[in-house]
């Protein structure tokens, strides 16, 4: 799978797509790109009257996050076991356990260091359970499955360009501003001629046809908004 990307050129970034593996075959076919694997992302059921599955949306792996959080634990799993160690071997305790002991023993448990700090680690709790149970890659929009055996990914910038340039191709447009999001794409045009009503049902209508033709999962809602450009002087 290769994901998307855009050139120094300004080129339209490509859709990502997903096969699903064939041991047999993938074993030792020759340039298969197997940098990442379909654990990656999140397994879609697949229909028994043979059709594609459910089109959710990608996974993200989130490697940063699991890095940070295993060498955190780490470090402090490293201290402690040497600390306790050092304890059972008749040495004395490192100074900051000490001190941290002390501390904690002369502040009771309603005090306003000792409630910023509980609330600053259920704060990362919550954090961390939020990327657990969220997908991410929130730049990709899935894509209809007509295959069991491939996923689809449209990224967001692209489909916002396709857009774009077919807003352009519509008589009277200027400028276009296209926002694309997951459920609504916010579409905001100049138009230099005509009136403003037939610009606007022609963009209805062009972006309508340009929304259908991605083939997203779950086609978002227009919005589109046209006005005259500022004059200057």
């Amino acid at each position: 799978m290769s994901q998307p990307h855009e050139g120094d050129d300004g080129t339209q970034r490509l859709p990502v797509i997903e096969q699903s593996p064939d041991p047999a075959a993938a074993a030792g076919a020759p340039g298969l790109d197997q940098s990442v694997s379909a654990a990656d992302y999140d397994p879609v059921p697949v229909r028994a009257d043979g059709e594609g599955g459910k089109a959710g949306r990608f996974w993200s792996v989130r490697r940063v996050p699991a890095a940070l959080l295993a060498l955190m634990l780490l470090a402090a799993s490293g201290l402690f076991l040497y600390d306790i160690a050092a304890v059972r071997a008749h040495r004395s305790a490192m100074r900051w356990r000490v001190r941290l002991a002390d501390w904690l023993a002369g502040h009771p448990v309603d005090d306003v260091a000792v409630l910023a700090g509980a609330g600053a680690v259920a704060l990362l709790g919550i954090w961390l359970i939020v990327l657990a149970v969220t997908p991410g890659l929130r730049g990709i929009l899935p894509m209809r499955r007509e295959s069991a055996a491939v996923r689809a990914g449209l990224d967001r910038a692209a489909a916002a360009l396709v857009l774009r340039d077919r807003a352009m191709e519509v008589a009277g447009v200027q400028s276009v501003r296209v926002r694309m999001g997951r459920t609504r794409v916010v579409v905001r045009a100049l138009s230099h001629f005509r009136e403003l009503d037939d610009v606007r049902a022609d963009l209805d209508a062009a972006l309508g046809t340009g929304i259908r033709e991605l083939g997203l999962a779950g086609p978002p809602g227009l919005a589109v908004h046209v006005s005259r450009p500022v004059r200057k002087g």
